[in-house]
């Protein structure tokens, strides 16, 4: 019978291949044996970094528990199966042993390893590489100088022949919400790996939209205590703290603009065309919440500067009080340092009621005064 795979694809698997030697060979490496199926390392508490390894074939899952090489072969052996490998920050030396099985690239496991990374899409062959940043808000009570409000973390998708592999690090997203629901919607799950991929895009843009809700609460509060001038001194402070998180929020999700926007317009022609629609609706989901996150930013920077010129305000509101009442008390020391400087001939010295009326005509003037810096608003 005759080969029907496509020859650019059968190029592809091949140059895939090729570039996956180096990976083979740091396996070797690591493992000091040229047996790649050994069982994988653990991590230094002796936990797995494999979360969940699943074998899907028209949207159905396969019951039993499956070991990645044994689903991979299953998979490709159907038209419309694939494998679902979830891992939690795994090991470089786990990776790598799933790199020979799933003929990953080592450029790709080296970011797959490495939390933080920007999110981006990358192509290896016929293998696409995917980051994602997420984030999560954190409950607090009272935002001060000190509050984290943000948790981020990561998530990596490998997609490949037959294969989706999940990568996160942190738990600001995790993927169990995923699984379920696309298992409960096996007419998108039976679209295949890149069904997988929406699920994950929708997940980490939802949180990020409530993200986005729960920063706007403690905005709305920074602006309330400042405007009314109710609050202790460090409200600066917790501006400051404020806008810190927002940017760590800023770095999750205005990168994501670009790959998010690269699946939704269909520059990858991997993706089916009726998942492209369902990646249209996140990117149009993560476009507000971009414009949420650039009025927090400007609404933020109009909070600073406004509780800036109150500070000013306040300062010179204290300059004029302290020289209104410098006024008045030189009115008391102008005529103690006249009757101080013991002159043998002075008016009134000799006087019976010298004494209370200079008293009654200093009061009298201080009062004066004091009224005078009440009327201009100095006191």
């Amino acid at each position: 019978m005759a080969d029907e795979t496509p020859r650019g694809d059968a190029s592809g698997r091949a140059l895939s291949r090729a570039l996956a030697r180096p990976v083979r060979a740091m396996s070797r490496i690591l493992t000091g044996t040229a047996n790649s199926d050994r069982t994988p390392d653990r991590t230094a508490d002796g936990r797995s970094a494999i979360v969940n390894c699943a074998l899907y074939i028209d949207g159905v899952r396969r019951p039993g528990d499956w070991a990645y090489p044994d689903a991979l072969t299953e998979a490709r052996r159907t038209r419309n199966g694939f494998v679902w490998l979830g891992l939690k920050e795994p090991t470089v030396a786990e990776l790598v042993d799933i790199a020979d099985v799933f003929d990953l690239h080592e450029l790709s496991i080296e970011d797959a390893a490495k939390p933080g990374q920007r999110p981006k899409i990358d192509r290896y062959g016929d293998m696409t590489f995917q980051a994602l940043r997420t984030a999560r808000y954190g409950e607090h009570g009272e935002l001060a100088e000190d509050s984290e409000i943000v948790e981020s973390g990561d998530i990596m998708l490998f997609i490949g022949d037959h294969f989706v592999i999940t990568v996160r690090h942190g738990d600001a997203c995790k993927l169990a919400p995923v699984r379920r629901s696309l298992e409960q919607r096996k007419e998108i799950l039976a679209h295949g790996a890149w069904a997988v991929a929406y699920g994950v895009y929708d997940l980490v843009v939802d949180v990020l939209m409530e993200v986005a809700t729960s920063i706007e609460e403690d905005v709305s509060a920074i602006e309330e205590v400042v405007f009314s001038r109710v609050g202790g001194s460090g409200r600066i402070q917790r501006i400051y703290q404020l806008k810190r998180e927002l940017m760590e929020f800023k770095r999750a999700v205005m990168p994501l603009q670009r790959p998010l926007s690269g699946l939704a317009s269909g520059q990858l022609a991997d993706v089916p065309d009726e998942i492209q629609a369902y990646f249209r609706d996140v990117y149009d989901h993560l476009t507000r919440t971009v414009e949420q996150v650039m009025y927090f930013d400007d609404l933020l920077n109009s909070i600073l500067q406004a509780r800036l010129a109150q500070l000013s305000v306040d300062q010179n509101n204290d300059m004029r009080k302290m020289a209104a009442w410098a006024a008045i008390a030189a009115v008391w020391t102008a005529v103690a340092g006249i009757y101080g400087m013991n002159f043998e001939f002075m008016p009134e010295l000799h006087w019976k009621y010298s004494y209370p009326v200079v008293l009654a005509l200093v009061t009298v003037t201080s009062m004066l005064m004091y009224r005078a810096f009440r009327r201009s608003g100095w006191l």
